[in-house]
């Protein structure tokens, strides 16, 4: 009886025992959902922002994407060149005559007489070539010549003879025949003999090498004991070079535009680097007539009187040539786009859009450029344009407040 009442009382405390941990747990739950709530709304807010910052780094990437996709570029608009100037063209002073100096005979110099710079007057010994094997030649066609004398004397004392006895009918016409034949080429052959003898005592004249112009010596190029050959074939240069530097001549190649502007008697003003200031007074006293088809020129050749001999031989100079000028437009010579169609402009029009214009240059002036064909006053050309330029390519003009700075009037002036 008493043990049940145990057991009872066992399941009271048990109960008791839960009902009091049930609050505990649910305070427990509690706590867990809203650390998972918080959780996720951490991940969530780190999600959101990922999100928002990419579409943000993204929208941020475009814009410098398509800022810098943008080509901003300088322009500047062509100038007049003028109604009235003068080009500028390099040339290259020549002696009036200039006279390479070769052997017309095998031997060794034996001695020279004038050196560089010397002034020698036509007809001057200038070296002396020592020539055994044309003297042996000589002496052997004299030897040869001298055999021809005695067999034509004896053909001719035979001829006569038979020509005596053909008379008294002592001998046959056919052995008269003979010995005339005989007579005739013993003549042939001692003119032979003494042209020979000639030639080499002429050979033997050129041992002696003399000026054949009176001028300055401009090269010596043998010394004592150099074998020479005839022709100088064996050294492959002159011997001596001698060059008439009073007047002298200078050769220009005009280009096509102004070819018509140039006339025989035109006065030319020549200058040289190395003495600032000074001009020489030229004078145009033949032209090509033609047009060279490689570089589109036309030769010019000028005459320029050098009594004080400033002026030397070989120098580089430039020539000023008076011009009309009137419809060429410049540009900067940083403009100019080569590519293998041609030279090309890029030009801006009104949308913004690059144009690659085919242009044809007058006159290459350095630092500026004459432009006869393919550009007008009112285009905007572009400075310094990329080598990656193309038609269509949209560009942002840059405003300046000199746009043209740089772009100067073209020096046509030589002085």
């Amino acid at each position: 009886m008493n043990e049940p009442h145990h057991h009872s009382s066992l399941d009271i405390s048990v109960g008791g025992e839960q009902g009091l941990d049930l609050p505990a747990r649910g305070q427990a739950g509690k706590r867990a959902r809203l650390a998972v709530i918080v959780v996720a709304l951490l991940l969530a807010a780190g999600a959101t922002r990922t999100i928002v910052s990419n579409l943000v780094g993204s929208h941020h990437l475009a814009a410098v994407t398509k800022q810098n996709a943008k080509q901003y570029v300088s322009v500047v608009q062509p100038k007049a060149a003028g109604a009235d100037g003068r080009i500028v063209l390099p040339g290259t002073l020549r002696g009036y005559v200039e006279a390479p100096i070769y052997s017309r005979a095998n031997g060794y110099v034996r001695k020279w007489y004038a050196d560089i710079g010397a002034h020698v007057q036509q007809g001057q010994l200038l070296a002396d070539i020592d020539t055994p094997e044309i003297d042996q030649e000589l002496a052997q066609a004299q030897a040869q010549r001298d055999q021809a004398v005695s067999t034509l004397s004896l053909a001719k004392t035979s001829f006569d003879r038979a020509q005596q006895l053909r008379q008294r009918d002592a001998v046959s016409q056919q052995e008269l025949d003979d010995r005339q034949g005989a007579f005739s080429q013993d003549q042939a052959n001692l003119a032979a003999a003494e042209a020979n003898m000639h030639r080499l005592a002429e050979m033997k004249s050129f041992q002696r090498i003399v000026a054949p112009i009176t001028g300055i010596i401009t090269q010596r190029n043998v010394d004592i004991g150099d074998l020479v050959n005839a022709g100088n074939g064996g050294a492959g240069h002159a011997l001596f070079a001698i060059a008439q530097s009073d007047p002298l001549r200078l050769y220009i190649d005009v280009p096509q535009t102004y070819a018509q502007q140039v006339a025989v008697g035109q006065h030319v003003s020549v200058t040289e680097q190395e003495m600032p200031g000074v001009t020489f007074d030229g004078t145009v006293t033949r032209t090509a007539q033609a047009i060279d088809v490689a570089t589109r020129t036309l030769q010019v050749e000028i005459t320029l009187p050098n009594r004080d001999g400033k002026l030397l031989p070989g120098a580089y100079v430039q020539a000023a040539l008076q011009t009309d000028s009137k419809g060429l437009l410049t540009v900067p010579g940083n403009t100019l786009l080569f590519r293998a169609e041609g030279p090309r402009l890029a030009v801006v029009d009104a949308d913004g859009k690059i144009k690659l214009k085919p242009i044809e240059i007058a006159q290459d002036l350095g630092q500026s450029l004459e432009i006869s064909h393919g550009l007008e006053a009112s285009d905007r050309v572009v400075m310094n344009p990329s080598d990656s330029i193309a038609d269509g390519d949209t560009v942002v003009v840059v405003p300046q407040k000199k746009a043209s700075a740089g772009h100067e009037a073209p020096q046509r002036s030589a002085t």
